[in-house]
């Protein structure tokens, strides 16, 4: 039987920040930057030409909280062409994720790794920057835009630089990559895999 394809689907946000928040952050973090921004918005089209249902988003911030507490809630600096996170490109970690209506916000601490210091120095230096989900799944097509179906798995928020143009992140995104449970396992173990299936049955019991 033919293993299925999922596409890896990335979300663009801009994320904002002031010289200011900079330093009040080194300043009352011991040296280190952390800062709270929007994540993510759901039911809303965005760069990529891609919309996610609130429904969607919400279970996935659910399930993600698990990552927090283990503090295996990591990112990269640039998006990889691949679906899982590589330890030596990690840039930063997050620390908290919540939703309030529609919109997915969050605490990011940047890391001191390599990646993580160029981060630093180009927060610093004020360069634009935008945040972005990066997951696996399906989508369909609605018109001129695309909705992400239920079997979306988000995998992490990654730093990325800002699309000088709307869907200019689209050629990268229409890879398909052929997605085992193999390939899915070095990132989700067993333990994620049964606390998303409880994170469902508690999210069932609640409607």
């Amino acid at each position: 039987m033919a293993e299925p394809k999922l596409k890896l689907l990335t979300g663009w946000t801009p994320w904002e920040y002031t010289p200011d928040m900079i330093k009040e952050s080194r300043d009352n973090n011991d040296g280190k930057i952390v800062m709270k921004g929007i994540l993510q918005k759901s039911d809303t089209l965005n760069q990529n030409g891609r919309i996610y249902p609130r429904t969607i988003l919400e279970r996935e911030v659910r399930n993600y909280q698990k990552f927090i507490k283990e503090n295996r809630a990591l990112g990269e600096c640039d998006h990889p062409d691949s679906s899982v996170v590589e330890l030596k490109n990690v840039s930063h970690i997050i620390r908290e994720a919540w939703m309030e209506g529609d919109v997915c916000k969050g605490t990011v601490e940047l890391l001191d790794t390599p990646c993580g210091k160029i981060l630093q120095n180009l927060v610093e230096a004020g360069v634009t920057l935008g945040i972005s989900s990066r997951g696996v799944g399906s989508t369909r097509s609605e018109g001129d835009y695309q909705v992400v179906q239920d079997d979306f798995q988000l995998i992490c928020w990654d730093f990325v630089s800002e699309p000088s143009t709307p869907g200019a992140f689209m050629m990268q995104e229409g890879k398909d990559i052929l997605v085992s449970r193999g390939d899915l396992d070095k990132f989700f173990t067993k333990s994620d895999r049964i606390d998303r299936i409880f994170n469902d049955i508690m999210n069932w019991e609640n409607k």
